[in-house]
């Protein structure tokens, strides 16, 4: 499966689960027009732009373009790239009825056309070789050690982290992992002292 450098932008969690199937990369969710009032989240999409890109990959109905021009806007001055899925008519197989245009969102494109629109809108592949020129990554291990996953105290010590680095402090282990991952390098994790 193909990497992709830059963080991907997408409304809800089906269509990130779709691009998870497609490609392999950070996928942040808008929670749909929620990130409007999630100044946190904002924040930190700012953070991962500047350090590793930002492509939006919204669906094409008025929904998603009026979440992916509102975006633009608030991430002023940081280059984003846009991702477009076509205009195909069709309902997703969870839905009893199509959506409002009838159009299928991000969650009902094949692996393919969501790889194409990745290309298209100038996403970095990274390939094995540029993998294994990568530095060596924080894992699950490394935030077990620090007491950021598996323990009873490790909801309240991921908080305390994420407030230290000016991260939201509801990010999930996994979430929390993902934007570490971008932001540090797994030895400059390891120097962290946040408790």
């Amino acid at each position: 499966m193909r990497r992709v450098r830059e963080v991907i932008v997408v409304e809800g969690r089906y269509d990130k689960n779709t691009v998870l199937q497609a490609v392999d990369g950070t996928i942040i969710e808008t929670a749909g027009f929620g990130i409007f009032s999630d100044g946190e989240k904002i924040a930190l999409l700012r953070k991962l732009a500047e350090k590793r890109g930002l492509v939006i990959l919204t669906d094409s109905d008025g929904a998603g373009f009026f979440i992916r021009g509102r975006l633009r806007g608030l991430l002023n001055g940081i280059d984003v790239k846009q991702a477009y899925i076509p205009d195909i008519k069709g309902r997703e197989r969870r839905k009893v009825s199509a959506s409002k245009e009838g159009k299928l969102g991000v969650e009902g494109m094949d692996k393919a056309v969501i790889i194409k629109a990745l290309e298209h809108a100038g996403a970095t592949f990274e390939d094995e070789d540029q993998a294994a020129e990568r530095v060596e990554r924080i894992t699950k291990a490394d935030m077990y050690a620090k007491g950021l996953a598996g323990g009873a105290m490790s909801a309240q010590n991921r908080r305390a982290l994420s407030k230290h680095l000016g991260l939201p402090e509801r990010l999930s282990a996994n979430g929390l992992l993902d934007v570490l991952n971008i932001l540090y390098t797994r030895e400059a994790f390891l120097e962290i002292d946040f408790i």
